[in-house]
């Protein structure tokens, strides 16, 4: 099925959305905040080749870089800003707001979530990539 990054500083949730979408046969990789996601995948430092997911999960409020400036450089990437991002987020108007103009970002959902929901919105995101990237 897809690449998925799970980009979030609670094991636990990151613990839960493997779970779920290893289930759905997705491979998933994860990182505990923004610096460490920019580095896995290949943005800071620089890695050309580095492999990228097709949908980045991603949380907002995480320690050393937030979801939000995470995102903000992932739009200034030409290999990064057109990955769809899942905004996970405990947060909600507030932090939605934030993200309104980012044409990168798919859905927002918000903490606690029902994972059969997110599986389902994770499919229909990964379906229009599909339908767009043919």
């Amino acid at each position: 099925m897809a690449v998925i990054m799970v980009v979030d500083d609670e094991p636990e949730i990151v613990t839960l959305l493997r779970f779920v979408l290893e289930a759905d046969g997705h491979a998933v990789g994860s990182a505990i905040h923004g610096a460490d996601a920019l580095a896995k995948l290949g943005v800071e430092p620089a890695l050309p080749d580095a492999a990228l997911p097709e949908l980045i999960v991603l949380d907002i409020m995480m320690p050393v870089m937030d979801g939000y400036q995470l995102n903000m450089r992932l739009q200034s990437e030409p290999r990064t800003k057109d990955i769809p991002i899942l905004v996970l987020t405990a947060k909600g108007q507030k932090m939605r707001d934030l993200f309104e103009m980012a044409p990168n970002v798919a859905a927002y959902v918000q903490k606690p979530f029902d994972p059969k929901m997110l599986r389902e919105l994770i499919s229909g995101i990964l379906q229009s990539r599909k339908k767009s990237h043919g």
